[in-house]
């Protein structure tokens, strides 16, 4: 039984950065999903692929994963790339880019 510790991003439709800054320890999944052929749902055999767990640090979604015997691997938050730009910029005359439209 394997699990991944990470830290969420935040999703496309958020502006802030709320509901991000925990860990989620999530188990892999041991068996693969098939599809019903009656229904067409999507299902496992699997019951560790339900559970996620959250903690306020990485430390802490570790110390619970080695307590327990889980293996684990922590995946590092990458950091978004922002570029600085201006409003005012899209008027410059001296613009290196033709503004077209």
């Amino acid at each position: 039984m394997a699990a991944r510790i990470y830290s969420p991003a935040k999703t496309a439709m958020q502006s802030g950065k709320a509901k991000t800054g925990h860990w989620v320890l999530e188990f892999d999944p041991a068996a693969p999903r098939r599809i019903d052929p009656l229904m067409g749902y999507t299902s496992s055999t699997d019951m560790t692929s339900q559970v996620r767990l959250t903690f306020e640090t990485r430390e802490d979604a570790t110390a619970y994963a080695e307590k327990h015997g889980i293996e684990y691997r922590v995946e590092e938050p990458q950091e978004s790339k922002r570029r600085q730009i201006s409003y005012s910029d899209n008027f410059r005359y001296d613009r290196k880019i033709p503004w077209t439209h």
